[in-house]
């Protein structure tokens, strides 16, 4: 076996277990108090070590399992990290203290999360991600559940609600499997409003599934511009004073709240229809304004001036610099750090992956896949953190997937095989087989490395 075979098989034992290194850190934040031996574990440099080691196995998992099929598909994300690589070398001469360093190495390694892409369009790499999710990461859900707070359950659990739009494909006891998470989910903390969000949106989409033959494509792509367009259209309201979305108690009477947890992890009763963003998107606006940066970006290194959080920021730093490194709204960071050209290029990307999954598809899940992106889109206006955790990570894999052409030409039966492989092995065995059938397939293979890559 020669030098390339050999580190093929090493990255490809190695990307799966990048999804538990995801998950842990994704929720070490979340660890109650009392758990010193977990807590320990939320170390910064340990944690760059193990993100700069993420990026590179899946920047050499580009060279190993990327489709180049989709080559010509990617040169939007080609052209995104190009332009996130020239903001972070920008922030190094933006940079000033400490605290503008570690805010530049930490954001450098979220905006260059996309690279996962480029291997997502490899259908039995997903599979693989998937399936040890499955079979080691959601198992062990049930220590993390006694020691993580409840509004970090969707955190942790956050490859289900991609799961759920495979739902009809899926087998009774693999049902019940994601039925049940998304219920922990939703009852565990009905305070936190975006794990409810993301884990029902994806019910809703599979009325698609449902009604397929009375749904046209030409209907699923008005849904999928709309879903483009409305953000836009409330973001130009908000802005003149017409109408803010976000007010909710202009347009929605009464008290509604539920049981959630507070910063401490205490259960507390909160409004689900308090306005949380307002007041984010004035201050990002103004700062960039006010610091002529809304072009290009103020870099990873800096943030938005804060008045609202600053005065915390100041204190921690010893600097008397009202700025706040990341907001909530995934969107703003990626305004405030690569400004105007950024954003455009963010969306460009999630617009073609969508268009391609709903219109350039043969199976119908595909087509759901390319609605939740375009919804995806428009949640990133309100929350969808474009930081270094699962849920960013998952994200980038259901970009990948849209692009992807192989995935994109499955059939429904397809689809069907190759998520219940992420469950049983059996389906992955009977996947082998069929693939042993075709005509161009020239091997049999036993996992994701021997599959033959396509040549441009």
């Amino acid at each position: 076996m020669n030098k390339v075979n050999v580190n093929k098989q090493i990255i490809s034992h190695v990307i799966p277990v990048t999804i538990l290194l995801m998950t842990i850190y994704s929720v070490l934040p979340y660890v109650k108090s009392g758990v010193p031996l977990l807590s320990s574990f939320n170390n910064t440099a340990l944690w760059w070590g193990i993100s700069f080691l993420i990026l590179g196995v899946f920047f050499l998992s580009r060279y190993y399992f990327f489709d180049k099929k989709n080559e010509e598909n990617m040169l939007i994300v080609w052209i995104y990290l190009l332009w996130n690589g020239v903001c972070i070398i920008r922030g190094m001469f933006e940079a000033e203290i400490y605290w503008d360093w570690r805010g530049l190495i930490s954001n450098a390694m979220a905006l260059m999360l996309p690279i996962v892409i480029f291997s997502a369009t490899n259908k039995l790499v997903v599979q693989s991600l998937l399936s040890f999710f499955v079979k080691y990461v959601l198992p062990l859900f049930l220590v993390f559940a006694l020691i993580i707070r409840t509004d970090a359950f969707g955190f942790y659990l956050i490859p289900v609600s991609f799961l759920i739009l495979f739902f009809p494909a899926l087998t009774k006891r693999q049902k019940m499997i994601l039925l049940f998470s998304t219920v922990i989910v939703i009852v565990a903390d009905m305070g936190a409003r975006s794990n409810v969000i993301k884990f029902g949106v994806p019910f809703f989409i599979l009325l698609l599934y449902y009604f397929r033959r009375n749904i046209p494509v030409k209907i699923m792509e008005v849904a999928r511009l709309t879903l483009f367009v409305a953000p836009l259209i409330f973001f130009t309201l908000g802005v003149t004073g017409v109408f803010n979305v976000f007010n909710m108690d202009e347009y929605i009477k009464g008290d509604y709240t539920a049981a959630g947890a507070d910063i401490q992890g205490n259960r507390v009763e909160q409004s689900i229809i308090a306005d949380t963003r307002t007041f984010l998107y004035e201050e990002v606006l103004v700062s960039a304004i006010n610091n002529d940066y809304w072009l290009l970006g103020r870099t990873p290194a800096r943030g938005n001036d804060s008045y609202t959080f600053g005065l915390l920021v100041a204190e921690l730093t010893g600097k008397y610099r009202y700025e706040r490194l990341s907001n909530e709204i995934g969107l703003a960071n990626v305004f405030t750090w690569t400004g105007i050209v950024g954003v455009i290029l963010y969306m460009l990307i999630f617009f073609r992956a969508s268009y391609l999954a709903v219109n350039r598809s043969r199976n119908i899940y595909a087509k759901m896949l390319g609605i939740y992106l375009a919804f995806r889109w428009l949640y990133s206006w309100i929350e969808d953190i474009n930081n270094f955790t699962l849920n960013y990570f998952m994200l980038m894999v259901i970009i990948g997937l849209c692009f992807s052409e192989s995935f994109r030409n499955m059939s429904n039966k397809d689809v069907t095989i190759w998520v219940r492989g992420m469950f049983d092995v059996r389906y992955v065995r009977f996947q082998q087989y069929l693939s042993k059938k075709n005509k161009y397939a020239k091997t049999e293979y036993s996992s994701f490395v021997n599959v033959p890559q396509q040549e441009k």
